[in-house]
């Protein structure tokens, strides 16, 4: 998906650029170029997805264990 920003009147050339670096990461276009830069096996995929999960259950966990306090 292509990012196009719009130069309102009275935008410097720093300000455009600023909003077009702030499009650009929240596309979050950088972060899927990167991954898809070199080939990843699938059972790679697969381990990076579990300890995704893993740490995000042991986040759930110790908020869930702070809320009880």
């Amino acid at each position: 998906m292509p990012v196009v920003v719009k130069s309102q009147l009275g935008d410097s050339s720093d300000q455009v650029i600023r909003k077009f670096k702030k499009k650009v990461l929240h596309s979050q276009l950088l972060t899927d170029l990167k991954e898809r830069e070199f080939y990843k096996k699938p059972s790679r995929k697969k381990q990076e997805k579990m300890a995704e999960f893993k740490r995000r259950k042991k986040r759930r966990l110790r908020l869930r264990w702070a809320r009880q306090r």
